[in-house]
């Protein structure tokens, strides 16, 4: 716990040396950092450590496998997040809000950083440059600890941000690496000196955090996204939805896991079958689906609650929207849910009423991220209603402060038949 404790006051310390730091020194470390993911040479070492990590994955599962893998398209993705936050402005000191309540006497609302972050996250590495690029733009310290079967992968890429914050003037722990498991369950403990615990995985490792924690924590937890085909739904314009979003990234949490349709769909629903069996999608219906598509695997119960992560797709026939509403409220994860439908009024009312930190209309849930949202990354996919949901960027990662500046005023001399405020916003 000692050892623990060490790292948390030099991350707070190292957090609140970055937080003061000029502008300018956050965004030349996320531009260092961007420049350093695209050089041959670093790329090479990175590839090279993910290459032992996945040597000694024997036995990994599948989708577990496919998180972790690096390539070159995955990194030259990193440094795009990190070269869109450098283009950011920074939000250090924004001014929310600004108001008069006396003569001499300001009230002021600025957004700060949270402090400091513990993210622990399972598998994929690539998560790692993502977290710590948005700590930096945010102002915020953060310890970071991933899967054990990623450990190689980690330390290179942990070493490439550390080596930014380092040639740009900051310090290098406010990025730490935590080492094993019994690193995070000291800390989980602690009561004070970490704000926000991110728990990235699955349900098990979650409630796992969730339990031990005394810290509060933001949970990226299963995605059990669901595509609907309402019976306006374009044949083509479906299938190319529904493929992208199960086939792009199976193992990704955005990735759909259950296709729903009503009558009157048939169409795009054959469409859709036909090009997910070409992908090479397993299929699973419920009896409806299978009478019309009889060599389907025939759906349990435990599937409408599936997170697959692989080429696995339920299928089921709802009656009509309010039965795929209900349907989604039942099963889905609050993650992301997506309606193809020519019929805009009914696009609008899945768009109103569908309860999931993503709602999209005619898109693949593949958009569901913070890099396609434009934020530069993420540090999860948060699926509850407090503090912050969906694609959690730099937003997420801050709070506010109220500053008030006066000139010697009291309290005691404010109120009813005393002097008023003037509330003056300005």
């Amino acid at each position: 716990m000692s050892a623990v404790s060490e790292r948390v006051r030099r991350a707070g310390e190292s957090g609140g040396r970055l937080a003061r730091a000029p502008a300018e020194a956050r965004t030349r470390a996320l531009q260092a950092l961007a420049s350093a993911l695209a050089q041959p040479a670093v790329r090479a070492r990175v590839l090279e450590a993910n290459g032992r990590d996945f040597a000694a994955a024997s036995g990994l599962a599948a989708p577990l496998l496919r998180r972790l893998t690096l390539d070159a398209t995955k990194l030259e993705t990193l440094a795009d997040g990190a070269g869109q936050l450098a283009a950011r402005a920074d939000p250090l000191g924004t001014v929310l809000a600004r108001r008069k309540l006396d003569e001499g006497l300001v009230l002021t609302q600025e957004r700060c950083p949270l402090g400091v972050l513990a993210v622990v996250f399972e598998s994929r590495p690539d998560a790692l440059v993502q977290i710590a690029s948005l700590a930096l733009r945010s102002g915020n310290a953060v310890l970071l600890k991933g899967g054990r079967e990623a450990a190689e992968s980690n330390r290179a890429l942990a070493d490439v941000v550390r080596g930014a914050l380092g040639s740009s003037g900051l310090p290098a722990d406010a990025v730490q690496l935590l080492d094993d498991r019994s690193e995070v369950d000291a800390l989980l403990g602690l009561e004070k000196g970490v704000d926000l615990v991110v728990a990235r995985g699955g349900k098990e490792f979650v409630e796992h955090v969730r339990a031990r924690s005394r810290i509060p924590v933001l949970a990226h937890a299963e995605g059990v996204c669901h595509v609907f085909l309402h019976r306006s739904a374009d044949p083509s314009k479906a299938a190319g939805i529904v493929v992208d979003s199960k086939v792009s990234y199976p193992a990704a949490c955005n990735a759909a896991e259950t296709l729903l349709w009503e009558p009157g769909a048939e169409a795009a629903l054959d469409a859709t079958v036909a090009a997910l069996r070409s992908a090479g999608v397993e299929l699973r219906g419920d009896g409806a689906t299978r009478a019309r598509h009889p060599d389907m695997t025939v759906a349990t119960g435990a599937d409408w609650d599936a997170e697959y992560g692989a080429l696995i797709l339920a299928v089921a026939r709802v009656d009509d929207l309010d039965a795929a509403l209900a349907h989604i409220a039942r099963h889905g994860s609050q993650h992301t849910e997506a309606i193809v439908a020519e019929d805009r009024s009914a696009a609008e009312r899945f768009l109103a009423e569908v309860d999931a930190a993503c709602v999209f209309h005619d898109a693949s849930t593949r958009f569901a991220d913070g890099y396609r949202f434009g934020l530069g990354g993420e540090v999860g996919i948060g699926t509850g209603k407090m503090h912050a949901r969906g694609p959690v960027g730099v937003d997420g990662l801050l709070t506010f402060r109220w500053l008030l500046r006066g000139s010697g005023q009291v309290s005691a001399d404010y109120g009813p038949g005393k002097k008023p405020f003037l509330h003056e916003e300005l």
